[in-house]
């Protein structure tokens, strides 16, 4: 199986995702809990995977985050527009 990675990483998220949530208060545990609310099969362990860059994280894992986390899009992957403009 081809392991999926874009630029030796695999998601674009993970320092923002760390970012985001600390400045919310909020414990990796804790967001997954958010995160099941919205039937997204989460556990804290999924989400330490996801921030330290050892996961993908889905589209609508994506979208989910971004409304636990009270963000847009557009700021979960600012790192991202910020490296690889158009």
């Amino acid at each position: 199986m081809n392991e999926i990675i874009f630029y030796g990483n695999k998601n674009v998220i993970h320092k923002n995702l760390r970012r985001f949530r600390k400045k919310r208060g909020l414990s990796q545990g804790q967001l997954a809990a958010k995160l099941q609310v919205m039937n997204v099969n989460a556990t804290q362990q999924i989400i330490s995977r996801m921030e330290h860059n050892t996961r993908i994280v889905t589209d609508y894992e994506l979208a989910c985050l971004c409304r636990a986390l009270g963000v847009t899009v557009e700021e979960m992957l600012a790192d991202f527009y910020e490296e690889y403009p158009e």
